[in-house]
């Protein structure tokens, strides 16, 4: 396997760097300019992008285009959707995989015609076709209750409260991710466990959170005297723990070459989304996320909106030196998304090291966080607007609303009082404002972009989602990083286990684990508690 050169070595990253001496001043007189606004934009799969708020001119827009281009992003990206081995770390023990989780959906026009990626694409077909099979046994229930954490549970609800206006009548989902059993208890206890079917999701199998909640769910309806068996399905890996009929309705595939937060356009978002809004949205939102798939193989950074986002927040992160990012959907159905946009991205891109296994020596992930805009104005846009610190924001909105019903006061709808504040917000930050009193003076020079779309359908939501996942693997084949795992998640996992098992050593089980001084300082404090 070949890797590339070091981000800091391509040519354009000198150019970027020289430009980012002296960028645009967005608060001059002229510089935001109705021209301005038309021209710096892109549009793929429904959605606009709107960037004259940002830092860029068109020197800047060039140069991230060269970059890309330095990068080998494009070639990368094809590889990436024909199954070529795209996780790894060159000369170290890796997971060495493919990565297609765009074969999940890649049952539209254009399909992948690599022999790898078609296998997967009908590994994939299958178990859509059993999803759809499966909706009709799903109908006596009333609630599914999910249980996974991670990429089996921030992508999964994100979607599920995105698409609550598609929502059959009597279906409600609910999700215990959390270990705490407050968590599950506080589900359980609200719902009758005759209508509730669980879903349990693990790729490998053995998740120390979700294997402990499963049973307490099973606990639970054998408190109620019902067979747990007729109540759980799983989305596994085939051949794990949890690929078993003997104890599961029906077990639904995963593959090695799906991360987790990558998964949710298979069974582990597709179940859900057919048990609360039926197949045909599922299908919808399939068809989105192709939608934007395609988009991401386009060499024109201005028609693939992925790779301008990626290098939007590259320019910002690495060039400007802005170490955050906000995600404000002005979109209470969005509510989520900006947790599900931390795991994809910070998980993925949160690397020190790059594939050659060598310190970067640059800024990799932006912190991500975020809240649903107009609330965030109330919150901690007072930070942004005339904090120390620099924040850019992505902000997603749409021309319609969802559920269709609004209503006229003063001449103007909900819809379009929440559009007004988005694009206020957006100009406000970007301009900034002069006042003899200090106190009521903004420095401006804020940058955001704006993903504008008619309306948040399944087939948006599809495509957004794909849009945070190109984005991140934009950014991560830029600074030439693995994406694709997650070893900074799993140190954690081993010296958790190490306490669990002096607990359980505490309550007699079987077995001798030496506490180390540290361990046994932290049992000790929690003795001390009365």
């Amino acid at each position: 396997m070949q890797t590339l050169e070091k981000f800091t070595e391509f040519s354009a990253y000198q150019t970027l760097k020289n430009l980012a001496q002296s960028p645009i001043d967005l608060t001059q007189a002229g510089v935001l300019s109705p021209e301005r606004i038309r021209k710096f934009q892109g549009e793929s799969a429904g959605f606009k992008c709107l960037f004259a708020t940002e830092r860029v001119t068109d020197d800047v827009i060039a140069a991230l285009q060269r970059l890309a281009q330095e990068a080998k992003v494009f070639a990368q990206m094809e590889k990436m959707q024909s199954g070529q081995t795209m996780n790894f770390i060159e000369g170290f023990p890796s997971e060495n995989r493919a990565v297609l989780h765009t074969a999940l959906r890649d049952f539209f026009d254009h399909p992948n015609e690599a022999k790898t990626a078609k296998e997967a694409t009908q590994m994939a077909k299958a178990e859509v076709d059993k999803m759809k099979a499966f909706e009709a046994e799903m109908e006596s229930f009333e609630h599914l209750v999910v249980v996974g954490i991670g990429g089996s549970q921030l992508g999964p609800e994100a979607i599920y409260l995105a698409l609550k206006a598609y929502q059959k009548k009597g279906k409600q989902v609910h999700f215990i991710s959390n270990v705490d059993p407050d968590n599950a208890q506080s589900v359980l206890s609200r719902l009758d466990p005759a209508k509730t079917l669980a879903l349990v999701v693990s790729k490998t199998g053995s998740t120390l959170e979700t294997l402990t909640n499963e049973e307490f769910v099973r606990d639970w309806f054998k408190e109620h005297e019902i067979e747990a068996k007729n109540q759980f399905i799983s989305v596994t890996g085939e051949g794990s723990p949890l690929d078993d009929k003997k104890r599961y309705r029906e077990c639904f595939y995963i593959w090695d070459w799906v991360g987790g937060r990558f998964c949710s356009t298979a069974a582990s978002g597709g179940v859900i989304v057919v048990f609360a809004c039926g197949f045909s949205t599922y299908w919808e939102f399939l068809k989105g996320a192709h939608s934007m798939d395609r988009a991401a193989l386009n060499h024109d950074i201005t028609e693939n909106l992925p790779l301008l986002g990626a290098m939007l927040s590259i320019w910002n992160s690495n060039f400007l030196k802005y170490p955050t990012l906000a995600i404000v959907p002005y979109s209470q159905a969005l509510s989520r998304w900006p947790a599900h946009v931390q795991q994809v991205e910070m998980e993925s891109n949160g690397k020190r090291t790059d594939r050659r296994g060598k310190d970067v020596g640059f800024r990799t992930s932006p912190i991500y966080w975020g809240e649903p805009g107009t609330n965030a104005q109330h919150s901690f846009f007072q930070m942004i607007h005339q904090g120390t610190d620099t924040v850019p924001i992505e902000f997603i909105g749409f021309k319609e609303s969802q559920l269709k019903r609004d209503r006229l006061q003063n001449d103007s709808s909900s819809q379009e009082k929440l559009l007004s504040n988005m694009f206020a917000q957006a100009l406000a930050l970007a301009e900034g404002q002069t006042n003899d009193n200090p106190n009521k003076s903004f420095p401006g020079n804020r940058p955001s972009h704006i993903l504008l779309a008619k309306e948040l359908t399944p087939h948006a939501v599809g495509a957004l989602f794909a849009y945070y996942e190109h984005k991140t693997a934009f950014q991560g084949f830029v600074w030439n990083i693995n994406s694709f795992d997650q070893e900074g998640v799993q140190l954690g996992k081993v010296l958790a286990n190490r306490f669990i098992d002096l607990f359980r050593q505490r309550r007699g089980a079987k077995g001798k684990v030496e506490a180390s001084p540290q361990e046994e300082a932290y049992l000790t404090q929690l003795d001390s508690i009365e």
